[in-house]
């Protein structure tokens, strides 16, 4: 049975075409991989789907949702409600700041059901089919970790019994360990008879769940088929890591983290790194990483000491001065949340080499919009506003932020998850020149156990709050 028909879906920003003429139809229980580099449309065809668009772009052609007696929707603005879902790139941007979320989970639970029981049993059950741990449904978002946000975000886009699931790099950020437990659950749901719209560059993920792709350039569909037929069976390429031995850059020790509970999140840490150096930081979601990441950079309140060179860091980053904000740059998971909507995406890319180095703003232009275009981000990309920019090009555009502004020590968190292996390449590239040239240290947090293998100097695993293991990396034989 027909859940989904697509005809002729166009998106434009301005005088930008982002999708062009898209046409399909999507079966019940069927899963559909769209396939395609940073760029190319695959969040702008996610969101259409919904119906919806970014600011500033705007649809045209038709998307019809088909209710379970066979009847379509008028179009794309009067689509049956809860009958098409989207688990964004970025599961916070759907997760209410300032709502517990158990009592989003509810209120969405009560536009399907009317009896107080039925709505906790959905609940419940978008729970169970997510992986939500019950127990943290009093927490708010920010009290969660990024893999738990993205399981909150997964119950909550359940919750309502779409037909038509659409899932934007839905393994993004999460541990070997959790994406293969997503991707059960995602097998589940398809064997229940949700379609799914699987938008990403994990080539794993899409074989393991198989059925139809359809590959995207410059919003054009320009192959279709099997998963099978459209996957090659290439390994990604990576760029070795090039460091540059050198005095003691990074020093951490004794730093504690506690939630505003008085719960310990990290415990007495320490660690070193050298100039030049890159450290993987590794664990299972929820471990701390990004806590230890922030607290580094000053943006959490934290126990413990922080040294760059030598010179002690106040705690928070409101409190240090420029060449102290200068000294540590953090590139976050989310992107999206640090642009400004209305500032093009070039002048707050140049931005920091004005504030932090003096460079005349010409200047700083000239060598953000550079090094964009070596990571990939067209000079007339770069000219937009964020809101229409994909998730891999804005978190390309937010390493370029923070690679202008020449830190001693840079915290990337999660950076390559949501690019192509091309772009991957370009943006460690970019990185391992800094670390060569201005022997910056780099602590690189990510779930990507092959790419660490290839790119970092060594690991330090963080569980439960704790440093448990500092080893080195074993390299690629290659």
């Amino acid at each position: 049975m027909t859940v989904l028909e697509v005809d002729g879906l166009c998106a434009d920003a301005g005088e930008h075409r982002l999708l062009h003429d898209v046409d399909l139809v999507l079966d019940r229980g069927e899963v559909l991989a769209v396939l395609g580099d940073s760029g190319a449309g695959k969040s702008t065809l996610g969101l259409a789907l919904l119906g919806e668009s970014a600011p500033g772009v705007a649809l045209s052609g038709t998307v019809r949702p088909v209710s379970g007696d066979g009847r379509h929707g008028d179009d794309r603005r009067s689509r049956p409600t809860g009958r098409v879902a989207l688990l964004p790139q970025h599961p916070g941007a759907v997760l209410d700041p300032v709502r517990r979320v158990g009592g989003v989970l509810r209120e969405l639970a009560a536009l399907g059901h009317d009896d107080r029981a039925a709505r906790a049993e959905a609940v419940g059950a978008a729970c169970e089919a997510a992986r939500f741990d019950p127990a943290l449904l009093r927490r708010f978002p920010h009290q969660l970790s990024g893999g738990q946000q993205q399981r909150a975000a997964l119950a909550q886009t359940l919750v309502t019994g779409p037909a038509v699931l659409v899932l934007d790099e839905p393994t993004t950020s999460l541990d070997p360990a959790t994406s293969a437990e997503l991707v059960d659950r995602l097998a589940a749901l398809r064997d229940a008879g949700t379609a799914l719209v699987l938008l990403t560059h994990d080539e794993e993920v899409a074989r393991a769940l198989g059925g139809r792709a359809l590959r995207l350039d410059r919003g054009r569909v320009v192959a279709r088929g099997t998963v099978a037929e459209l996957l090659g069976c290439a390994a990604p390429r990576h760029v070795p890591a090039s460091p540059v031995p050198g005095r003691a850059r990074l020093e951490v020790r004794g730093l504690t983290v506690a939630d505003r509970a008085g719960r310990l999140i990290l415990r007495g840490i320490d660690l070193d790194a050298t100039a030049g150096e890159m450290v993987a930081v590794v664990g299972p979601s929820g471990a701390g990483k990004t806590t230890l990441g922030r607290g580094i950079a000053g943006l959490v309140d934290v126990r413990g000491t922080v040294r760059v060179d030598g010179a002690t860091l106040p705690a928070r980053i409101g409190r240090r001065s420029r060449p102290q904000r200068r000294a540590v740059q953090y590139v976050h998971q989310d992107p999206r949340a640090t642009f400004l909507a209305r500032s093009p995406v070039l002048d707050q890319v140049a931005r920091p080499a004005t504030l932090l180095r003096d460079l005349p703003a010409a200047a700083a232009r000239e060598e953000a919009g550079k090094l964009l275009a070596r990571l990939g981000v067209a000079p007339d990309v770069a000219a937009r506003r964020p809101a229409t920019l994909s998730g891999g090009q804005l978190q390309r555009a937010a390493v370029a932020r923070a690679l202008v502004a020449r830190p001693a020590v840079l915290v990337c968190d999660e950076v390559t998850a949501a690019l192509d292996a091309a772009h991957r390449d370009h943006l460690l590239a970019a990185i391992a020149a800094l670390r060569h040239d201005h022997g910056t240290t780099v602590l690189l947090i990510s779930h990507d156990l092959p790419l660490i293998e290839r790119v970092a100097d060594r690991t330090v695993l963080v569980a439960d709050g704790c440093l448990r293991a500092e080893d080195p990396v074993r390299r690629a034989s290659s």
